[in-house]
């Protein structure tokens, strides 16, 4: 009996997060451990369909770094990373594209269709969504900078009851060119704020952004970030998300969340529960109460 009251608890809890973001659109950068175990991927799965069920619009973009690193490095290819992005050669393109469209984007959208979600895989190369140039003027090879995104694609695909899966690889317009490895954290934020979404959430393998001792900083403003980013308490591969969850929320996604992957059902705990998990990157301003997804179908068709 005292279990029954537990579960029902949690439900009556969960219950006015289910309404706030009824109809809204929900990122999710997808990586790190929770895309690498298998019983990870399967709660993962599962949370995306509930998140689907209960009238939120999930939206996946996904990285594929530690993979694509184990290939280049079983091929004998040289991969080198500055800032925390991959420097990207013409001969590693192909693989990033083998790995990320061809591999990585297909197993997740099957095994959400296996748990009954209705998902879509695609790449930014797919109806020229997502256009990019070189980063920082070639200083990065095949690696770009998004110039635009084609919300609308990806919203028909919304307004259609589909899940869309991207893989971060963009479409660039000259003959014969194979486009642009773009950094997953960069693609998740800018296609996020192209949506309007209401949130962004960056799954990690850490309990979100450390203090130098190695204590969670479970919110931060943009004022922090800075002075965190001057003194290297936030370095490394933080840096890009960082980056991407300030970008985000700059351009009107109400919040940013860095959560840890490795624990289960890690993405409901922080939209449903009042503690949430990891770290949350605040808006200074007064933030929207998220854009309705009818209103926004309206407006963009």
């Amino acid at each position: 009996m005292q279990k029954t009251h537990q579960t029902i608890k949690t439900l009556q809890d969960a219950l006015p997060y289910i309404k706030k973001f009824y109809g809204k659109i929900v990122l999710i950068k997808y990586g790190g451990s929770a895309q690498a175990d298998e019983k990870l991927k399967e709660k993962f799965a599962q949370d995306i369909v509930l998140l689907s069920l209960v009238g939120i619009k999930p939206v996946i973009v996904h990285g594929g770094g530690s993979q694509i690193s184990s290939l280049l490095e079983k091929l004998n290819i040289k991969s080198d990373f500055k800032d925390g992005h991959r420097v990207t050669s013409l001969e590693s393109m192909k693989i990033v594209e083998m790995v990320l469209s061809g591999d990585i984007n297909k197993n997740i959208t099957s095994l959400l269709n296996f748990h009954g979600a209705k998902a879509i895989g695609l790449s930014g190369k797919d109806a020229k969504c997502i256009k990019a140039m070189p980063k920082d003027d070639g200083d990065f090879g095949y690696t770009g900078t998004i110039t635009s995104i084609d919300s609308k694609v990806i919203l028909n695909l919304i307004a259609d009851g589909y899940i869309p899966v991207i893989a971060p690889i963009a479409y660039c317009d000259e003959e014969n060119h194979p486009g642009f490895n773009i950094n997953a954290d960069n693609a998740a934020s800018k296609i996020a704020i192209s949506l309007k979404a209401q949130k962004v959430l960056f799954l990690t393998d850490t309990k979100g952004v450390l203090s130098k001792d190695d204590k969670l900083l479970s919110s931060l403003s943009i004022d922090e970030v800075v002075k965190y980013k001057k003194d290297k308490t936030i370095n490394g591969g933080m840096l890009p998300k960082v980056d991407a969850c300030v970008e985000a929320i700059k351009n009107g996604v109400n919040k940013a969340h860095i959560i840890d992957g490795r624990i289960e059902h890690s993405i409901l705990l922080e939209l449903f529960t009042s503690e949430g998990i990891g770290t949350e990157v605040l808006r200074q301003d007064n933030p929207n109460n998220g854009i309705d997804m009818q209103k926004l179908i309206d407006e963009e068709l």
